[in-house]
């Protein structure tokens, strides 16, 4: 199978290529050619035809396949796809491939193109060949479903439908599973001679949590382990998950999964907002980043995404919503320990790559959460002014000098950066994810 590895003469590219030449006060004329070469990047080097009809999709300078990169890999092309049925393959069989991913293990993040048994620590308790890393993060479930739902969406096809709600009624189960985990959770993980991060504590149980209603999380959307369990983003995101499952579910005529997923959402919402919350002295009502039900939070964000600062983005949560406002101003502020300004730029870094580090991604974020064009057009042109001349998106950059950075071929980044310069544009992705969650509509061609 040949999916397209170009789109440099995609007609909504082609405009959004002029739209961005035309933005006088952009002050940077790499703007359109940048977009390109990280959409072409993209398709040309991270997808891999497969024999069975999918496609495989490494995240860049790793030679696994991520579900939450993949998906967030993906998502800018849905702002292309209406009107192109090999764009609409791709995203299918990217589709097809994670929902064999998580039927073969749900609690693995990242997974091997073939059973080579290839892993990022081979004596990691999971013995599956087919496993990069079993590091269970609540994002990896739910970015799939996120993308299948928008790829409905986008380009009306239900061809993915029935697999799509098979990985919804897994997601369900896991997620109920680790609503208790204490008692329920047979998931452990454990990796010797790495830092704390890398591990969980507590035979590989990971702290203690009490029972709130959230669903637990071993790991960070960053695969660093939690500090407590209940990652409140996380959470969220899997909660617009599950609206968008419901909706699918509803269009399919199954009323048994539409209604559990609706009630899992309302569940996870309800929790996060009782025990996921703190008072903050300056900020007033803001979301924790962890909490454990134990009394414990940890304030902070993390650049990677579901964090804080993308919940408009990711979790169906308006961009003017109170507590989602104070939430971001704390963020974006020296109040948050991975926030840093410097003299190239500012931004969220974190923990997982160098003290005083921010992530392009990040930035990106900030544009597309941001009611303001004002900021909008300052984040692209600081991922434009950070780029260290190479024309491509980092995994982080030194806030004093952007040719100190990490991961020179990071394809979540260039993702994101594609989607605030279509966004600047007028021709992103913006109203699949400022949709509300109820609205439904008739879908066209295809089969469920």
């Amino acid at each position: 199978m040949h999916f397209p590895t170009s789109v440099k003469d995609h007609p909504t590219v082609r405009r959004a290529v002029r739209r961005l030449d035309d933005l006088a006060d952009l002050l940077d004329p790499r703007a359109g050619e940048t977009l390109v070469r990280c959409l072409d990047d993209t398709l040309a080097r991270t997808i891999r035809p497969m024999p069975d009809g999918t496609a495989f999709v490494v995240t860049g300078d790793i030679p696994a396949m991520w579900l939450r990169d993949s998906s967030t890999q993906m998502m800018p092309f849905l702002a292309l796809c209406q009107e192109d049925e090999p764009l609409q393959d791709l995203l299918l069989a990217v589709l097809r491939r994670q929902f064999q991913q998580i039927a073969r293990n749900p609690y693995a993040n990242a997974f091997n193109a073939e059973p080579s048994g290839r892993a990022h620590d081979p004596r990691d308790l999971c013995e599956d060949p087919w496993v990069w890393e079993e590091k269970y993060e609540v994002d990896s479930l739910a970015f799939p479903l996120l993308l299948a739902h928008r790829f409905w969406l986008a380009s009306g096809r239900t061809d993915h439908v029935a697999q799509a709600l098979d990985a919804a009624r897994t997601a369900v189960a896991v997620w109920r599973t680790e609503q208790d985990h204490e008692r329920l959770s047979a998931y452990r993980f454990r990796r010797e001679d790495g830092p704390p991060s890398d591990t969980l504590p507590n035979d590989g149980r990971g702290t203690p949590v009490a029972r709130t209603g959230m669903t637990w999380s071993g790991f960070r959307p960053s695969d660093d382990a939690c500090v407590h369990g209940y990652n409140v983003p996380a959470n969220l995101c899997a909660a617009a998950a599950l609206d968008g499952a419901a909706e699918l579910a509803h269009h399919a005529h199954d009323t048994d999964l539409a209604e559990s997923a609706a009630l899992l959402a309302a569940e996870l919402r309800a929790a996060t907002a009782e025990h996921g919350t703190v008072e903050h002295p300056e900020f007033g009502l803001i979301y924790a980043y962890e909490v454990d039900g134990r009394g414990n939070a940890l304030l902070m964000d993390d650049a990677n995404m579901p964090g804080l600062l993308s919940l408009p983005l990711v979790a169906n949560i308006p961009a003017t919503d109170p507590v989602y406002l104070a939430t971001r101003a704390f963020a974006l502020s020296p109040a948050n320990p991975t926030w840093h300004r410097g003299t190239a730029a500012e931004g969220i870094g974190s923990p997982h790559t160098p003290d005083e580090h921010i992530w392009p991604i990040a930035i990106a974020v900030q544009g597309l959460t941001s009611g303001d064009r004002t900021e909008r057009l300052a984040a692209l042109r600081t991922l434009l002014a950070t780029d260290a001349g190479t024309g491509q998106m980092h995994e982080s950059f030194h806030k004093d000098d952007p040719r100190r950075y990490t991961r020179p071929w990071f394809s979540w980044a260039n993702a994101m950066y594609a989607e605030l310069a279509l966004d600047m544009a007028d021709l992103g992705t913006r109203a699949l994810w400022t949709r509300p969650s109820h609205v439904t509509r008739r879908v066209r061609g295809g089969t469920s």
